[in-house]
């Protein structure tokens, strides 16, 4: 009967069969010195025979201890080979590489062991077969078995000696897809594995994985999630390595392919990951500079919302991120690569991100995306002007912010849009009062926004814009008013105020000081016929202006006007103010040695009538000690020549403007009559 495992002896073949391990590895020295005698005597043939029987008869076998005894057999085959190895090698490999996904625990180990040894003698002979070896690698070192597990790691070690010794003729093309594939494992164990691997491929100089981490930089920053601060320290380091590499050479880097896997894991709640990534951003954005101007309303939705992080825990974050944004400000106005960086920026959806995150609930975030769109508009503001229409509701509901910075930079922006449209002082007028039109609008739908915000907004807007303008514009629309009358008259006195009180409009009250000047005068007439919606308003206007005679005939109409706790704290009001460094030269007039002035004259006589309006309340008496003080015009004949007051020596029709403001005030009457009939058919 024929031997059935010739060339194998049948004695070899049943020894390499049994059970225990010390004869399955006398049976494997046996085969290990019949195949060198072959290879000396260049039979090949044989050796090709002694390894089929052992694939065929032993290592595919169901019976458990001829596997064994197969993988020990092909690791003495390729010992007794030696340098010849490689001629055998798929021979060798391939049925080894079928048992380390087999059933049995002993026979994964076996088969471990017996490629170690193969690979150990092969050396770089397996360098074509390492994508299979790899793949079954990645699976091994996950093993739940600690000795595969442990066997796995010599393997590994070895393979990784044999690839850096022949990293010239190792095929990175075929192996990086590899990679890809198993670079998103979620076992920590499989993670270290893939970190290990790319550590070892990025140390060898003769190779460039800077150029390959588009495809695997995801991965990497999967990984920094893990539980293992093994695997974040691992991992960490690569990237700390692999950004060291980008920045010594940027040309070698695809940072567009990179960037926008960087924005995606900047959006992340893991710490680690989002410090991680904004960090790669900044440098990306100093290195690449123009390139990344495409990528900028991505780069915005990343780190405008890492502008609100507040504490110790993302302060790291928020100060990169705040990096981020100073560097893309500067390459948008830079005078070098200006035209060459805008041509990259995507407006449209630039815009689009900026308008999402005015509504972002930090302060921080506001404000800097208002800077953006200011910014914008500043240095390309032709570009820009489509965009005005669709910004203005928008930066308009910005005003009722809770936050004053807020307010005023959306106000900057507001100024910005409305002065870089057009030099044309006819057009800028016309945005002026649809501007104004609206905000008016805001004020009068929402009360505590006026009293909250509204003295904040218009003496920014003063500062920003032409404050006489603004002030006349409000005027001319107010006046139109005929149906909210009580908004008028409520919006004249916030006006007033302002124009009373605050520094910012020092110029303006200089310019109506001074009626004289046709200028003044028109502006004058303006205000007045507005400010008549309210008779304090009315008066103090013309006590700034230094229409003392039209002021002591305001007084004697005064009386007949209805007496309101609104009026009488109004007057209060007044007085205070009376006292107040802005009415300086109004007490100075009091004081005039010209006993012919009639300013002075007229002034006496009005402040006299006002102490006669007030209840003798604490602002009876400050008046009252004030007009203590004044030289007494009454009792004496007094020939002061009226042509000679500032009134007369302007061009303005005061008795017109007596009676637009009689007129004004019937009007007002009127309406609480209406708005009190209505009160009494209610409660009936």
């Amino acid at each position: 009967m024929d031997n059935v495992y010739a060339p194998l002896s049948e004695a070899c073949a049943k020894t390499l069969s049994d059970k225990t391990y010390d004869k399955r590895k006398l049976a494997s020295q046996e085969v290990e010195k019949m195949v060198a005698e072959f290879n000396n005597a260049k039979n090949t043939k044989q050796i090709q025979k002694i390894l089929k029987v052992l694939e065929r008869d032993f290592v595919t076998s169901r019976d458990p201890n001829k596997k064994k005894g197969g993988l020990i057999a092909l690791a003495g085959a390729s010992i007794g080979l030696g340098k010849d190895t490689e001629l055998f090698i798929n021979e060798l490999v391939n049925p080894i590489l079928n048992c380390l996904s087999d059933a049995d625990t002993k026979v994964r180990y076996a088969a471990t062991e017996s490629l170690y040894n193969v690979v150990k003698v092969a050396r770089s002979s397996i360098i074509p077969l390492f994508p299979d070896i790899f793949s079954a690698l990645s699976r091994l070192v996950t093993d739940p078995d600690q000795n595969v597990k442990n066997g796995s790691e010599l393997l590994d070690r070895l393979l990784k000696d044999i690839v850096t010794e022949s990293s010239q003729t190792f095929a990175l093309d075929s192996f990086i897809p590899l990679l890809r594939e198993r670079i998103y494992a979620k076992n920590s164990f499989a993670r270290q594995f893939i970190i290990s691997w790319i550590s070892i491929l990025n140390a060898v100089p003769e190779i460039n994985m800077v150029v390959y981490l588009p495809e695997i930089l995801d991965g990497l920053f999967q990984m920094l999630e893990d539980n293992m601060v093994e695997i974040h320290r691992m991992c960490g380091t690569l990237l700390a390595q692999f950004l060291r590499s980008i920045r010594n050479d940027p040309d070698s880097a695809d940072m567009p392919a990179m960037t926008n896997i960087l924005i995606g894991h900047a959006q992340t709640s893991n710490e680690l990951i989002q410090f991680t990534a904004i960090t790669w951003l900044s440098e990306f954005v100093q290195l690449s500079g123009p390139r990344m101007m495409k990528f900028a309303s991505g780069i915005f939705t990343a780190i405008l919302p890492c502008l609100a992080y507040e504490g110790d825990s993302r302060k790291q974050i928020r100060e990169c991120a705040q990096l981020v944004n100073k560097d893309l400000l500067e390459l948008v106005s830079s005078k070098e690569d200006k035209m060459n960086n805008l041509k990259n920026l995507d407006l449209d959806s630039v815009m689009e991100v900026l308008r999402q995150y005015l509504g972002h609930s930090s302060v921080h975030t506001k404000v800097a995306v208002l800077k953006w769109i200011h910014h914008l508009f500043t240095e390309i503001h032709e570009e820009m002007s489509i965009h005005s229409v669709s910004l203005f509701p928008v930066l308009l509901g910005v005003l009722s912010d809770s936050s004053d910075d807020v307010v005023l930079q959306g106000l900057v922006v507001l100024a910005e849009i409305i002065n870089s449209n057009s030099a044309d002082d006819d057009f800028k007028q016309t945005q002026y009062r649809k501007f104004l039109v609206s905000l008016l609008n805001l004020f009068s739908e929402e009360k505590s926004f006026l009293e909250n915000k509204g003295s904040l907004i218009i003496r920014q807007l003063c500062v920003l814009l032409n404050a006489e303008l603004i002030y006349r514009t409000f005027a001319e629309i107010i006046c139109e008013e005929t149906t909210n009358i009580k908004f008028a008259s409520t919006m004249v006195r916030t006006l007033n105020t302002i124009l009373l009180t605050a520094s910012e409009l020092f110029d303006l009250r200089n310019s109506l000081k001074d009626i004289r000047n046709k200028k003044s005068a028109t502006l004058f007439e303006c205000l007045y016929k507005c400010w008549a919606h309210c008779p304090v308003s009315t008066l103090s206007l013309c006590l700034l202006a230094q229409c003392y005679q039209h002021v002591s005939a305001l007084v004697v109409i005064f009386g007949n006007l209805e007496v309101t706790v609104e009026f009488l704290t109004e007057i209060d009001k007044l007085v205070q103010l009376i006292e107040s460094p802005i009415f300086a030269s109004l007490r100075l007039t009091l004081i005039s040695q010209e006993k012919k002035s009639p300013d002075g004259h007229y002034l006496a006589q009005a402040l006299f009538g006002i102490l006669m309006l007030l209840p003798q309340t604490d602002a009876f008496h400050l008046l009252k000690n004030r007009l203590q003080c004044v030289p007494m015009y009454w009792g004496h004949n007094v020939t002061a020549d009226s042509s000679l007051s500032v009134e007369n020596q302007s061009s303005i029709d005061f008795n017109a403007l007596l009676e637009h403001f009689q007129k004004v005030q019937k009007f007002h009457h009127q309406q609480r009559m209406i708005q009190r009939k209505k009160s009494i058919v209610l409660w009936e």
